[in-house]
């Protein structure tokens, strides 16, 4: 089951999630890996929670893998 990643509450370090990179924004081509880092501070995010995965790579959640 999939969740989105818009409330703050959903996002735990470790999860696995599908983000949108900026770059990617336009062609919604997603980066699925695990949050090493939750970067936004907000309890709800309209477009999706800003995170750090372990790649380093950076971007909003589209899905919560569980």
């Amino acid at each position: 089951m999939n969740r989105l990643g818009t409330n703050l509450c959903d996002v735990r370090i470790g999860d696995t999630v599908e983000i949108v990179q900026k770059a990617d924004q336009k062609s919604g081509r997603l980066t699925k890996g695990q949050i090493s880092r939750i970067l936004t501070k907000k309890a709800y995010h309209s477009r999706g929670i800003k995170v750090q995965l372990q790649t380093g790579e950076i971007g909003r959640i589209q899905n919560i893998i569980d």
